[in-house]
């Protein structure tokens, strides 16, 4: 039996994974961390009774319950402070809150080294942005000019989103697109560069979370595109599969749901 704890257990994904690791025969949810719920069953919070792990306000007190995984789902201010204390409380750690930077990710890969734990950073559980993934870095190997669109709700508070901060990671690691001439005008309205890679980031309603890469070339395009709805049930059986295979990852940080699937 793992024992987990989920910090942002009551968020829009977070939730829908908590009663995911509640129903799984092999899993078993110990604590979890939700400021507003802090001081209540988790199972109050969500409506469901059969979930009875304590909610706290820190990781510090969600810690002392013991456990065998940390899953991060909070917000980029409070996600590696929460990450280092369940390193260094001995859990191996799967992340999958968006916006940790390059520095924060360097940092957490030193700390997870050093406890001898693992952590599996997802930018994106769901198998249809993993498979992107996999294909654009198919296709950055033949064409040498792409760029990437990450689209999200109006008020997602990180730009670029993690699924493209991880696609423009995994392209530039396979070359530097070539982009073209400096231009005229507004720098910006070119977007910014990750990785040696053009990323923009549209927020408007109607989005959930989106990314797109274009990759273009005499004569052709190819458009590579994964489309999120309404719905974080795509995250859930992605955020399971983490949470069972991350301790037998190596010590340090490791990016991609794909990092245990059998691609």
């Amino acid at each position: 039996m793992t024992r987990v704890i989920i910090a942002g257990a009551t968020g829009w994904a977070g939730s829908a994974l908590a009663r995911g690791v509640a129903a799984a025969s092999d899993l078993s949810l110990v604590s979890a961390i939700a400021r507003r719920a802090a001081g209540r069953s988790l199972g109050d919070a969500l409506g469901d009774p059969s979930i009875t792990a304590q909610v706290f306000a820190g990781a510090k007190d969600a810690l002392a319950a013991g456990g065998d995984v940390f899953v991060e789902y909070t917000l980029p201010d409070t996600a590696r402070a929460n990450i280092e204390a369940a390193l260094d409380a001995g859990l191996h750690v799967v992340v999958g809150t968006s916006g940790l930077t390059a520095d924060g990710y360097a940092a957490i890969d030193r700390r997870a080294r050093d406890r001898g734990r693992a952590v599996l950073a997802c930018g994106n559980f769901a198998l249809t942005a993993v498979l992107l993934m996999r294909f654009a870095c198919e296709a950055a190997k033949l064409i040498e000019s792409f760029e990437v669109i990450d689209y999200g709700k109006l008020h997602k508070p990180d730009a670029p989103s993690g699924t493209g901060r991880e696609l423009a990671a995994r392209l530039g690691a396979i070359r530097t697109p070539a982009t073209g001439h400096t231009t005229s005008g507004e720098p910006a309205a070119r977007g910014a560069t990750l990785d040696g890679v053009p990323v923009h980031s549209m927020r408007l309603p109607g989005f959930v979370s989106s990314v797109e890469v274009v990759f273009g070339q005499d004569g052709e395009r190819l458009h590579l595109r994964h489309e999120s709805t309404g719905s974080a049930a795509p995250y859930v059986a992605g955020g399971l599969l983490a949470i069972r295979r991350v301790a037998s990852l190596a010590p340090g940080l490791h990016r991609g749901l794909d990092r245990v699937l059998d691609l």
